[in-house]
């Protein structure tokens, strides 16, 4: 399967549709965080080439197929913790299909092309896959009252895949 990753400021017709999947996926952790504020995070990532920003994949029809963002803060309860890779999505259809690699070797790459040498992330169900792609698992915590599993990675040293 092949796929396109842009950033976003190249198909900014897709922010309301990627506001809409984000908010109904994570919108449960962040308290507080509505859907408007979900399409004005995107809206500013159109304005950054570097960091905040999201990448979009594109099916070979162009159909949104995915995203992943890069920020600064990704949850309050984080707060010391910087830069984040953020909101990894793929819609159903493309699960399994190694979309989600693609995603995330494409941020790192970014990441590391504007000086970052490091993210972190959080997730509440996919240590083991993140793990797999070489994050290290820096333990558990609570978001929203919801346990989730912190992790780091580093960004040098990647090939194009992100892969070490």
């Amino acid at each position: 399967m092949s796929w396109r990753i842009v950033p976003i400021s190249r198909v900014p017709q897709v922010v309301d549709v990627l506001a809409e999947w984000h908010h109904a996926e994570w919108g449960t952790l962040m308290p507080g965080w509505s859907l408007d504020s979900a399409r004005s995070e995107l809206e500013s990532h159109l304005l950054s080439p570097a960091c905040p920003t999201t990448l979009v994949a594109l099916d070979a029809g162009s159909a949104v197929a995915g995203s992943v963002s890069l920020v600064i803060e990704d949850a309050p309860e984080f707060a010391d913790l910087s830069p984040w890779l953020a909101s990894l999505y793929v819609v159903p259809e493309q699960r399994g299909r190694g979309l989600g690699r693609s995603l995330v070797g494409a941020m790192l790459a970014h990441a590391r092309g504007v000086g970052i040498d490091h993210l972190h992330l959080f997730t509440p169900d996919h240590r083991d896959w993140y793990q797999r792609l070489g994050w290290s698992a820096l333990g558990p915590r609570l978001l929203a009252g919801r346990p989730v599993e912190l992790m780091k990675r580093g960004t040098a040293s990647l090939d194009s895949a992100g892969n070490r």
